[in-house]
């Protein structure tokens, strides 16, 4: 008996034939098109020659004959990434907003910002897919282990735009953490300068022949709350984009590195009662806030991440407060 499937969002715009192709992978596109001569296969209860364009709410009819090409999906790119549908249903489940020049992700811990060597999944590569007549261009990054807000352009006027507000520091980003220890002072401003994951008060202090040049890094940050003195609640404001910035201040800086940081601070002395609900094998880092001019209107724009699943049991038992 024919199958009838509805189209998602996630592939709204995919040809008819990309679409049978990523379905049953091990069909004959000769077969397809014998198919679809033979009223076999239909959009929307009308004949289909193949190269129909799939919206989001059409149904499609799959013949039975086709059950013997069926097998697993993955979306594979030259980069070498794989995906399924699924994944990209998953992704789509994140967007906070989307329109004609942005779309804004709730991002998930875990999952890279962009695609390279031994990446299977990334939001670049994903989204790319989800959007294929757009031209997909990250503007700013995330760590992997990082959750949270991340905009990304659908056009190279966008991605101009977006990324000369990023790198002027007319957008602002908020991050949310918990610190494995006391925290203090309670506020203030981290400005140092990093190389190879270490921190120095001024490049002269640098030792030669480390290969790179040393990059200013400014963070300032905020005590929210704190438990039993082994817990700070922070939020932070980082002035510059470094890799792995906030990990490196909190861990070498604060001498409190992030919870769930395997590498720049191990988690140790933490209250035993705690510890089950920490060892979730995530980083306790969330992009919580991000606010920048729209690209086309100029009208300031504000996102905001939920608390992840994996940091409410413990947010909700040290009942500590959003900002």
């Amino acid at each position: 008996m024919a199958e009838l499937v509805k189209i998602s969002q996630v592939e709204d715009g995919m040809r008819l034939l990309r679409w049978f192709l990523r379905r049953f992978p091990a069909m004959p596109q000769r077969e397809f098109y014998k198919l679809c001569r033979g009223g076999q296969i239909r959009v929307n209860s009308s004949r289909a020659r193949g190269q129909e364009v799939l919206h989001a709410g059409d149904v499609v009819r799959v013949p039975p004959t086709l059950s013997s090409f069926a097998k697993p999906v993955a979306h594979k790119t030259e980069s070498g990434s794989h995906f399924s549908l699924a994944d990209l249903e998953d992704l789509r489940q994140c967007i906070i907003h989307s329109d004609d020049d942005i779309v804004v992700f709730n991002k998930p811990a875990g999952l890279a910002v962009q695609g390279g060597t031994g990446i299977r999944k990334s939001v670049d590569k994903m989204a790319a897919a989800m959007f294929p007549y757009d031209k997909i261009a990250l503007v700013h990054r995330l760590d992997r282990e990082t959750s949270g807000v991340l905009v990304v352009a659908k056009n190279q006027r966008a991605a101009q735009a977006l990324s000369k507000e990023f790198q002027e520091k007319t957008a602002h980003k908020e991050y949310l953490a918990l610190l494995n220890g006391d925290v203090k002072p309670a506020h203030g401003v981290i400005d140092n300068y990093m190389v190879k994951g270490q921190v120095f008060d001024s490049p002269a202090r640098i030792n030669g022949g480390t290969g790179q040049r040393p990059q200013r890094a400014i963070t300032e940050y905020h005590v929210l709350s704190q438990a039993g003195g082994h817990l700070s609640w922070v939020l932070f404001s980082p002035k510059t984009g470094r890799t792995h910035q906030l990990r490196i201040h909190s861990a070498l800086c604060l001498h409190a590195p992030i919870v769930g940081d395997m590498l720049y601070g191990a988690d140790k002395n933490l209250d035993p009662t705690l510890h089950s609900m920490l060892a979730t094998n995530n980083l306790f880092l969330l992009a919580y806030k991000l606010t920048f001019r729209h690209p086309t209107t100029g009208k300031t724009m504000t996102f905001r991440a939920p608390i992840p699943e994996f940091m409410r049991p413990v947010i909700k038992f040290l009942e500590f407060q959003l900002p």
